[in-house]
């Protein structure tokens, strides 16, 4: 049917086809990347919780590239240091606990960056499933209105309304619409699911980066 079916209706399903093998493509790259994401914090989050001070977690950091949570600590214990080094260099009557606390905001900004970005990450290319899932079935039903309109102009041309005329048109055309929701409808469904995963993430990422600040501001505390 697809092989008789006129230009404009074998263009669309050219098209759905790309649409496809991209949206399938990319729900792959999803599935491997979130397992990965998934797994290596959750083995970031045991070493840090083991590790005897910050340095050795973030040493251990550096050899996770793909957990979200490690990509946090390490940017938020650059900042750490950073403003370690700035205490330091001032006079130790500046450097009050109020002061360090202050100081803190320029943590919890930096953190709040990491997670964007590791958000930016985590979620590209999901907007793709979800105009797949929006166009496809438009993209499939005006090839089958197109179809059926050149059906029909068979029909006035051969002056004859018969099932045998009509039905192979049609039936072409229709192949459009079963191809349009074909394609939409597995990127619906994946994106809603990694939507749900990418949310998930986000909580932990928001969870541990809480965490990270209640041990520095504790660590302040106890020196004050």
């Amino acid at each position: 049917m697809i092989i008789d079916a006129g230009p404009m209706v074998k263009f669309v399903m050219l098209l759905l086809l790309v649409f496809s093998l991209v949206s399938w493509t990319i729900i792959i790259m999803k599935h491997l990347s979130y397992k990965k994401a998934r797994s290596e914090s959750e083995f970031f989050l045991d070493v840090f919780w083991k590790s005897k001070n910050l340095a050795d977690a973030y040493k251990a950091a550096k050899e996770i590239p793909d957990s979200p949570a490690a990509s946090i600590f390490i940017l938020g214990f650059n900042e750490l240091q950073k403003l370690g080094r700035s205490r330091v260099s001032k006079k130790s009557s500046d450097n009050t606990l109020e002061m360090q606390l202050a100081s803190m905001d320029n943590l919890k900004r930096a953190l709040r960056k990491a997670e964007s970005k590791q958000m930016t990450r985590l979620g590209m290319y999901l907007s793709f499933l979800a105009t797949t899932g929006s166009a496809a079935p438009f993209i499939g039903l005006f090839g089958t209105v197109w179809g059926i309109m050149t059906s029909f102009q068979e029909i006035g041309m051969r002056g004859s309304a018969s099932l045998a005329v009509v039905a192979p048109g049609i039936s072409e055309a229709l192949v459009a619409t079963a191809a349009g929701l074909a394609v939409a409808i597995p990127s619906v469904i994946f994106y809603n699911y990694y939507s749900n995963k990418l949310s998930s993430l986000e909580n932990d990422m928001q969870g541990f980066s809480a965490d990270f600040l209640n041990l520095v501001e504790r660590d302040l505390l106890s020196k004050a």
